[in-house]
């Protein structure tokens, strides 16, 4: 086990910030863990903690101990949390034995009394075992199948599984929620840009919005549907990251081109591309991107995001599920990308149905197909994961070929280029946007603060 120096850069917030507790209430430290695939588990538990800090600001303050954090692994979102308070982060072990020895070292040493857990369900048994009470949140709970059951850490003391719309496209899923021992079910746990109108803070909390009178900037969702032309995107890829994916450049490589190209075909005059992109990477997309079309890249921490989300004309995003449904909310349109994995199939027809339009961008069936992925899933999830990330990394090669080939040329007519142009221009057209942030929910990261705190106040000892 080794620790971690904190990975947060000087910032406005801090632990002083917060109302002084009452004298006799003691902080509680609280375990905080992300699974280590794409960027989801860190967005829901960044909108977690600012409902706790919101928890923490009169009227909504209780008589409840202030709370101090301790993150477990997770390193690969820990730069979306980088504006709240942890204080330490720590690396864990790859092998199971020595994990949980870890964890049980740390859980002594910090006095940890509680834990919320994003979809790493071998972190949050482990922190179970340790004698800490849980709260688990599963986002993707129609992923699941019997193989899935000893990933799942269904004894968790609450097991908050997330909405989904309508009816499941898949139902293999309910015979093992049925076997969660304290299932609750909540909203989309996403996070509320700061200063909107949805920010739940009392207005004299809020910092200005960007259509506030006061700011330069306008907001510019007043006028995505006002007939003008959209000027502005906001490209979103994610994380990128997972634990068996060869090489993570490979979807960038082969996807960011073709948006670029379709984008400024478009008429789209800026773009900033986020997400977790290394900077050689970055500079080759950037450098190349086509006459017209001013771009920007960039990870954004959690709030930035969602910000810029407000000042978007249209968002294309790989659809991870979290900002699906973040930029639903705030009726952004929104193209889904191709998927980067597998519960990203589910995601963007779960998208498309509701807002009912199809704004999705597929494979074609060259690099693979999406039902062929879906039947390797009855086989377990690394079934499938190898035929798309096998599809994706042939992707790469092919457009770092035409890439090389055209790099003096006009850009080429490729097949992605021009599926990214006609869903843009169907998105453009309308859709019911909000629809799948309305058939969800969006209270889950409230209640999910609402769990953990109970779980605080039940592991309290006794000052009777």
């Amino acid at each position: 086990m080794r620790r971690v120096p904190d990975v947060r850069p000087p910032g406005p917030r801090t632990a002083a910030d917060l109302p002084e507790p009452a004298a006799h209430l003691r902080p509680v430290t609280v375990a905080l863990a992300g699974v280590e695939f794409g960027w989801g588990s860190s967005g829901k538990l960044s909108a977690v903690l600012s409902a706790l800090r919101e928890r923490a600001q009169p009227p909504l303050r209780r008589a409840q101990p202030p709370l101090r954090f301790v993150g477990l692994a997770s390193g690969l979102g820990r730069p979306l949390l980088a504006e709240h308070t942890v204080d330490c982060w720590y690396d864990l072990p790859e092998s199971a034995a020595e994990r949980r020895a870890a964890v049980g070292r740390i859980v002594q040493s910090h006095g940890v009394r509680a834990a919320v857990v994003v979809l790493d369900g071998a972190v949050a048994s482990e922190l179970e075992a340790a004698g800490v009470p849980t709260v688990f949140v599963d986002s993707l709970p129609f992923m699941w199948t019997d193989g899935d059951r000893g990933a799942l850490p269904l004894d968790a003391t609450v097991y908050c599984a997330q909405k989904y719309p309508g009816v499941s496209l898949e139902r293999e899923h309910e015979g093992v929620l049925a076997s969660v021992s304290s299932l609750r079910w909540v909203e989309a746990v996403i996070g509320t840009p700061p200063g909107s109108c949805l920010d739940p803070r009392p207005p004299a909390l809020r910092p200005l919005a960007p259509g506030h009178p006061d700011r330069r900037t306008p907001d510019p969702s007043e006028s995505r549907t006002g007939g003008r032309p959209w000027r502005k995107a906001l490209i979103s890829l994610g994380g990128l990251r997972a634990p068996s994916l060869p090489d993570w450049t490979a979807y960038p490589r082969a996807v960011v081109p073709a948006v670029l190209d379709a984008l400024a075909d478009h008429g789209v005059q800026e773009a900033h591309l986020a997400g977790n992109l290394p900077d050689g990477v970055l500079a080759g997309l950037v450098a190349r991107s086509p006459a017209g079309l001013r771009v920007t890249a960039g990870p954004l921490p959690h709030s930035a995001f969602l910000t810029e989300l407000t000042r978007c004309d249209v968002l294309l995003t790989s659809p991870g599920l979290t900002t699906l449904l973040e930029a639903d909310r705030l009726k952004v349109p929104t193209v889904c990308l191709p998927p980067q994995n597998l519960s990203q199939i589910f995601n963007g027809r779960y998208h498309s149905r509701a807002v009912g339009t199809d704004v999705r961008v597929t494979w074609p069936e060259s690099i693979f197909g999406e039902e062929e992925a879906l039947g390797l899933r009855a086989k377990g999830e690394d079934h499938a994961l190898e035929l798309i990330y096998g599809g994706i990394g042939h992707a790469a090669v092919r457009a770092d070929a035409v890439q090389a080939v055209q790099a003096d040329a006009a850009p080429p007519a490729t097949d992605l280029r021009a599926a990214v142009l006609a869903a843009v221009r169907r998105a453009a057209q309308g859709a019911d946007w909000g629809a799948l942030a309305a058939a969800v929910g969006t209270g889950g990261a409230a209640q999910v603060a609402d769990a953990l705190l109970a779980t605080v106040r039940q592991a309290q000892p006794s000052t009777a």
